[in-house]
């Protein structure tokens, strides 16, 4: 495969001393308030898998591990919405959203103005509560330490805010357009067809369950800094990782629009190097170790599919120390003969 086997073996022994202090009973609530849904009593220790070519080159840990992957799972909710597009179910992601989704959500003349495209790159300054948390993120008994102070709301595209309620808003829209959750229409168009287990579970809030057409559907979060979310093993994050890395492609297959994903990592205009609810390295910033075109979907607790289309690798790495990344990305760089 190209790969240095003795620079690869140092990589994955980095790896595995540098896994997670992430403790659900001792830091969920501490960091991000009152929780609105389940949480695992445990999880797996640190454990990936590096993909090079399509195959795996190494693995260590519980590969099978089903933990909570957090904000991995808006990389995810981006690549549903693609779906909606290549459906026509969105005409065009410039589209006010209020022109679809008739539920209040986006009746007043502010959030009128909400694109998908504004929600996609976490631009939509989207104002109102949802499931029993407030946009404004206001207060630490529900919101802990990542309660913000009270701010000014800027116009819809003209600021950046990393907003969970604002970005489970976006997912109950894609609920309402499907007219089906959207675990259901995940596993049917993407994980099924790549070959994923059947153990990954999209858990939704124990309160975020809406009427569609007459029954009762859980809408599902983009995290889980409230409970609930993506809870998936490094074997089935490793597919999606390839799949995207393949340009949405898996056999004879095209599962994902190819276009759609050139465009989901374009730079957003405000903010971080963002695009499509997936971080980018345009600038070199993310991994200074890794090719400005990688990309990944990244969850707190250390939990990332990082994709490098240069050198044709996915690396899975669940639960590892926040500030250990860039080393592990320059380890695997070391390892690729040839540079």
């Amino acid at each position: 495969m190209g790969l240095d086997a003795r620079k690869l073996q140092q990589a994955i022994e980095y790896a595995q001393a540098n896994g997670s202090t992430w403790d659900f009973e001792k830091d969920q609530v501490r960091v991000f308030g009152t929780p609105l849904g389940p949480l695992p009593k445990q999880r797996a220790a640190t454990n990936g898998i590096i993909l090079r070519h399509g195959f795996i080159v190494a693995e260590f840990g519980d590969t099978k591990a089903n933990d909570p992957v957090y904000s991995v799972a808006k990389s995810f909710l981006s690549t549903v919405c693609s779906l909606a597009v290549e459906r026509g179910l969105i005409k065009d992601v410039n589209d006010p959203v209020a022109k679809y989704i008739h539920d209040g959500g986006y009746d007043s003349p502010h959030n009128a103005k909400i694109t998908w495209k504004n929600h996609l790159q976490q631009h939509s300054e989207w104002e109102g509560s949802l499931w029993g948390k407030n946009a404004d993120f206001v207060g630490v008994e529900q919101f802990g330490e990542g309660q913000r102070p009270p701010r000014a709301i800027q116009e819809p595209g003209s600021f950046y805010e990393y907003n969970d309620v604002r970005i489970n808003r976006f997912s109950l829209s894609l609920l309402r357009l499907f007219g089906k959750g959207l675990p259901e229409v995940l596993k049917t168009s993407i994980m099924d067809p790549v070959g994923a287990s059947q153990d990954w579970r999209w858990v939704p809030y124990n309160n975020s369950s809406v009427e569609i057409e007459g029954r009762q559907v859980s809408s599902v979060s983009g995290g889980t800094r409230w409970g609930g979310g993506l809870w998936i093993n490094s074997e089935d994050l490793a597919r999606f990782g390839l799949l995207i890395l393949n340009h949405g492609r898996w056999g004879n297959r095209q599962l994902v629009s190819e276009k759609w994903l050139k465009d989901a990592v374009i730079p957003s205009e405000h903010g971080p190097d963002y695009g499509y609810l997936w971080w980018l390295n345009t600038k070199r910033q993310q991994w200074p170790s890794g090719p400005a075109s990688s990309f990944a979907a990244i969850g707190n607790g250390g939990n990332t599919i990082w994709i490098d289309p240069e050198h044709d690798i996915v690396f899975v790495w669940h639960w590892y120390k926040s500030q250990s990344m860039d080393g592990m990305v320059q380890r695997i760089m070391a390892a690729v003969i040839g540079g």
